[in-house]
């Protein structure tokens, strides 16, 4: 099973940015889809997650009515959509699946894509 996580750059702040997170030896609608973020130094973070029928959804506060995560189950591909980009924002970007326990910890997931570097700068 691979995730393969894309889609970060160099954008200036307000701007939006649109991250893919596609799966290849598995079916990812088995699965809640979640992002995480990581700056040098600091924990990885939770973001957001969508459930596998792309109904349910939870975020962090930071990131309420910004960032968006959607599903396209056949295309086998999770997006997050990142809008009002802040400096903030800055981090590794990277998507998981497959938990059991809590959805907030990184332990808690077995399968990771591997980071996409997402920039806010002017």
């Amino acid at each position: 099973v691979q995730l393969q996580a894309s889609g970060g750059g160099l954008v200036q702040p307000g701007d939006s940015l649109r991250l893919s997170c596609a799966a290849s030896g598995t079916t990812l609608s088995r699965y809640g889809v979640a992002w995480f973020r990581q700056t040098p130094g600091k924990e990885r973070e939770f973001v957001g997650i969508v459930d596998g029928k792309g109904v349910g959804f939870n975020y962090i506060d930071s990131v309420k009515g910004r960032f968006t995560i959607s599903r396209d189950n056949a295309k086998n591909t999770v997006y997050l959509q990142m809008n009002s980009l802040k400096p903030e924002d800055t981090a590794v970007y990277y998507c998981a699946a497959h938990y059991s326990g809590s959805y907030y910890y990184v332990g808690a997931y077995i399968y990771w894509g591997q980071g996409t570097l997402v920039t806010v700068s002017s």
